[in-house]
This record gives C-alpha cells, structure tokens and sequence, in this order.
C-alpha cells in the first residue's frame, strides 16, 4: 500500500505541485514544521548555557518536533484510510513532501534569467536556491551551483520523501521532511546551531543515506537516454569522487550527475565571505558551463524523475499481484 501512495503521490505533486493559492492561504507542511523548529531554538537555545546542555537541548527539542509530526501524520492516515478512496486522499497529502515541480522551476529560472538579464540576473536567480555569495559568480560558477543545487535537492527534496513515503507511509514521509527541515534551518556548524543542532545533522545524514545512492543509481541509468551523456562516466565519478564531497551524501548525486554529463561541479566556493577549498565532483570535466548545461542537467534529471515513478508504481503492482 505505501509504495502506492508513493506513486500516487510523485505523479499528483509531478502534474499539480503545490498550488500558490493553497500556500498563501495555508502555508506548507515545511513552514508549520519550521514555525514549530524556530519556536523551540528560540526558547531553549540559550547562549547562557553551556554546550552540553545545549546539545541535549537540541535532542530534546528534535523529539518533540519530530515526534509531533509523525503523530499528526499517523493519526490523519489511520483515518482516512477507512474513508473511499482513502488512499487517494492520503496521497494528495503525501504529495505535499517531495518538489519535484517547484525544484525545476527554480532551477530552470536561473537559465532562462542568464540568457535574458546576463551575469546580474542569474545571480539574482540562483542566490534563491543556495547560499553562497551570488555576487562573486561568474557565469560558469552560477550554472554549476544551479546545477549541484539540482543533484542536492533532487535527492532530499525528492527522492528521499518519496523512499520514505514507499517505506513507513505519510508518517515516514513526514518525518523525514521535519528532519530534513530542521537540518536546513538549525543543522549548521555556526556558533549558535553547533551543539544545538548537532543532533538534528546527524539524523539527517542517517536518513538521506539511502536516497542519496539511489539518486546516483538513477543517474547514471538516466544516461543511457540522454544524448551526449555517459553512464559509465557517472559510475567512475561516484566511486573517484562522491567520498571526498564535505557532505557524507550530496557526493553521490552531485558526482554521479557531473560524469554523466562531463561537467566538473562543487570545487572552492564562498560562504558569508569565507572561501571553502574543496575538491571538484567529476575531476576533469568542463567547468565552463552554461544555461545550455544547466537545461541538460535538467533534461536528465526529468529521466530520472520519470524512472523513480515508474520504479514505485512497478513495486506497488508487483505487491498487489
């Protein structure tokens, strides 16, 4: 039945994605997720207090989010399961967990404002959806951070709510979108979110574990349909270089994606004005990218997209029979 409510909901949220005229009035799961996770940083987070006692804060404070969440979760699946077309419904609430029509939007925004505005409008663009310092990018380090936000977030924005939709329901689902929220918002190693936070950024990393090889794996199948790319490529990336990204898991998807497609991704980038060395997903490949790339990357994702679909409606008729 999960694996169904997976597949039901990729294809709802790949049609419908999730209305502006339903977010202005309501919001969305992440923001209630994250108005409860700000609430509980802002209360127990106390500079005062000394590191270990913040850490355990931040357990504490990670239980109670994520506990209220698979709870809610839970109890709206119990009931509406018994309803007609339960599952259905269960679904179109499921489909509020991944992003696949939002993710390539955003991404497909910063090709189209570089072909129309330049330098300055890609900036503009791609400063939506990272957080390095858009005003030291060229053209070529604009489309290859649009290009590792894509592999990043295709894999813990869609991937990994999908997998855990398939495996444990919309309680698992859920869950996995309040860890992945608080890790955006409190999973940092800054001064005040190190030891708060800590325990949040580990359990992200445990749960993106499995989507993070699979987005890889989806890759690099991709690249057998798409002109010009080459899985083996892929492969070769992933076992050279997804080890040495800083993430234990974006190195599989960035990686993997950079040597289908012959691009060299990640490398020395700028955070709040200090520089982070680090070494380039896809050693070898072009650094020179542009939007052409950045639509190639897109094109190869959609692929990819298309098999994680059909690989849960796939496993959900072959449960059925």
């Amino acid at each position: 039945m999960f694996f169904a409510l997976a597949f039901l909901s990729l294809l709802i949220e790949r049609l419908v994605g999730y209305p502006d005229w339903l977010f202005k009035r309501i919001g969305h799961p992440v923001t209630w997720i994250g108005s409860l996770i700000a609430l509980l940083d802002k209360k127990w987070n106390r500079e005062s207090d000394s590191f270990s006692r913040r850490k355990g804060m931040g357990v504490a404070a990670l239980i109670i989010f994520l506990a209220s969440t698979v709870l809610i979760a839970w109890v709206l699946q119990s009931t509406l399961l018994w309803l007609p077309l339960g599952l259905l419904i269960v679904a179109v609430l499921g489909a509020s967990l991944p992003a696949q029509k939002s993710l390539e939007q955003h991404v497909a925004a910063v090709a189209l404002a570089l072909e129309r505005d330049g330098i300055e409008g890609g900036r503009k663009a791609v400063s939506m959806i990272v957080g390095r310092d858009p005003e030291k990018l060229d053209e070529a380090a604009v489309c290859r951070a649009a290009i590792e936000s894509l592999a990043e977030n295709f894999s813990d924005g869609i991937v990994a709510p999908s997998l855990w939709l398939g495996l444990l329901g919309l309680p698992g689902g859920a869950g996995y979108k309040a860890i992945n929220t608080a890790d955006s918002m409190i999973g940092h190693r800054s001064a005040r979110h190190e030891a708060f936070g800590w325990a949040s950024a580990r359990l992200d990393d445990l749960v993106n574990l499995p989507a993070s090889r699979l987005t890889g794996l989806l890759f690099v199948l991709s690249a057998f349909f798409v002109k010009g790319a080459s899985p083996r490529e892929g492969v070769n990336a992933i076992f050279r270089d997804a080890r040495h990204h800083r993430s234990p898991n974006a190195g599989w998807p960035e990686a993997a994606l950079a040597g289908a497609l012959g691009f060299a991704l990640a490398g020395p980038r700028s955070y709040g004005g200090q520089m982070i060395e680090a070494r380039f997903m896809g050693e070898g490949g072009r650094r020179d990218l542009t939007a052409a790339d950045i639509r190639q990357a897109l094109k190869l994702t959609r692929v990819a997209d298309a098999m994680l679909i059909c690989f849960f409606g796939v496993i959900a008729a072959v449960i059925a029979l």
